[in-house]
C-alpha cells in the first residue's frame, strides 16, 4: 500500500487520523462535564485579569493573597447575588404563572383615550372596533402563549442545582487560572502558534479582546444597572422587586435597558396615588437609564467594540442553547468567531470596482465563451 513514487503509507495515515480523533472524542467525553464552567471562568478571569495584576502589586507582590482577594470579590459580587437572585425568582414564580395562565388578562379599554384633543374620540371608536372584531379572540389564543413563555424562562432559572454546579465550578477554575494565569496564557498562544503561526498568536490575542468587550462592555453594565433599578423599585415599596431585577437584568443584556420596566412601576406609583415614592423612583430611573451611556463606553474601551446585533443573538440563543448561563456564554462565541472573521475579511482590501462594471465584464466573458462554443460546434 505504499507509494513506490512518494513513499506514502495510506494505512497508516488513516489508522493515525481515526487514532487522533479517537482520542479527541474521548477526552471531549471526559470533560464535557467541566466545558461551561471552565469557559464561565475563562471569561471572568479575563475580564478582571487587569484588576488581579493592580491587586496583586498592593498586597506587596503575593500572588497568592491576590488569588484570595479576587476569590473573595467573585463570592460576594457574583456568586452569592447570582444565586439569590435565581433563588427568589423560583419562589416567587409560582404567583406569576399562575396568574398568566388563569385567564385573568383582558384587554384594556382604554377610557382616557376621549380626553385627548381632536381626535381622542375617534382613536377610541377605531380602539374599540378593532376589539370587537376579534380583539377578545386574539387575546384567548394568546394566553397560553403568554403562560408557556413565562414557564420557559422560570425553568431556566428553575436548574437550580446545575446552575450552582457551574457557579462552584466557575469558582474553582477561576481560581486554577488566576494562580497560572500567566502559564495558561503562554501555553494556548504556543498551540495557536504551533497550528497558524503568527494569525494563530493574532487570533488568540483579539479572542481576549472580544471576551473582555463582552464581558465589561455588556455583562457588567447590564448587571450594574439592574441591580440598581432593582435597589430602586424595592425601596419604592413595588411588589416582586426581585422578579423584575432578573427581569430588568433580561432586558439590559439584550440592550433595551432597564426602563421597560421602571417607566410602568412609576406609573403604578402615581396611578396608585403615592406620589412622593413615584417621584423618587422617576429621578433614579433617569440615572440608571443613562447609566450605560457613560458606563459602558468606559469598558468597551478595554475590550473591542462590538454590533449590539450581535450581543443580543448571542444572548437570546445563548439562552435557548445552555440555559441562564447561556446569557453569558453566548454573546462571548458570537463575539469571539465575530473578531475572527472580521480580520481574517481585512486582511484582503475591499473591492473597489463599480458592481454595474463588474457585472458587465462579467457578461462579456460569458458571451465570449458560447461564443467559442459555437464555433467549435
Amino acid at each position: 500500500m505504499r507509494n513506490p513514487e512518494r513513499g506514502i503509507d495510506f494505512p497508516q495515515i488513516v489508522f493515525t487520523l481515526m487514532l487522533i480523533t479517537l482520542l479527541i472524542v474521548a477526552c471531549f467525553w471526559v470533560v464535557q462535564p467541566f466545558i461551561l464552567g471552565f469557559a464561565w471562568a475563562s471569561m471572568v478571569v479575563i475580564a478582571t485579569w487587569p484588576l488581579m495584576l493592580k491587586l496583586q502589586s498592593l498586597l506587596w507582590g503575593r500572588r497568592s493573597l491576590a488569588v484570595v482577594a479576587m476569590t473573595l470579590i467573585l463570592i460576594l459580587l457574583f456568586v452569592i447575588p447570582v444565586a439569590l437572585l435565581v433563588n427568589s425568582l423560583i419562589d416567587n414564580s409560582a404567583p406569576v404563572i399562575q396568574w398568566a395562565t388563569s385567564g385573568h388578562i383582558q384587554i384594556p379599554r382604554l377610557e382616557w383615550l376621549n380626553e385627548i384633543p381632536m381626535i381622542g374620540e375617534k382613536l377610541y371608536s377605531s380602539y374599540h372596533k378593532l376589539v370587537a372584531g376579534g380583539g377578545g379572540a386574539l387575546m384567548t389564543k394568546v394566553q397560553p402563549y403568554i403562560g408557556r413563555t413565562t414557564g420557559f424562562f422560570v425553568a431556566q432559572a428553575g436548574h437550580f442545582g446545575r446552575l450552582m454546579m457551574h457557579l462552584g465550578l466557575m469558582l474553582l477554575f477561576s481560581v486554577l487560572l488566576y494562580w497560572r494565569g500567566e502559564q495558561v496564557g503562554n501555553g494556548i498562544r504556543h498551540f495557536a502558534f504551533r497550528l497558524a503561526s503568527r494569525r494563530g498568536d493574532a487570533a488568540v490575542l483579539l479572542a481576549g479582546q472580544a471576551i473582555r468587550a463582552v464581558a465589561l462592555g455588556v455583562v457588567v453594565t447590564a448587571l450594574v444597572q439592574g441591580v440598581l433599578g432593582g435597589i430602586g423599585l424595592a425601596i419604592s415599596g413595588i411588589p416582586y422587586a426581585t422578579l423584575l431585577t432578573v427581569l430588568m437584568i433580561l432586558f439590559c443584556l439584550v440592550q433595551l435597558g432597564p426602563l421597560p420596566v421602571l417607566v410602568p412601576a412609576i406609573i403604578w406609583l402615581y396611578w396608585s396615588g403615592d406620589t412622593t415614592w413615584g417621584t423618587v423612583l422617576l429621578v433614579w430611573s433617569c440615572v440608571v437609564g443613562t447609566l450605560d451611556n457613560v458606563l459602558r463606553p468606559v469598558l468597551i474601551r478595554m475590550g473591542a467594540d462590538l454590533p449590539m446585533i450581535l450581543i443580543l443573538s448571542g444572548v437570546i440563543g445563548g439562552l435557548f442553547a445552555f440555559g441562564m448561563i447561556g446569557l453569558f456564554i453566548g454573546p462571548v462565541v458570537l463575539a469571539v468567531s465575530y473578531r475572527l472573521v472580521s480580520v481574517w475579511m481585512h486582511e484582503a482590501p475591499a473591492p473597489d470596482e463599480d458592481p454595474e462594471e463588474v457585472v458587465e465584464e462579467l457578461a462579456e466573458i460569458e458571451a465570449d465563451h458560447e461564443a467559442q462554443q459555437k464555433s467549435a460546434e
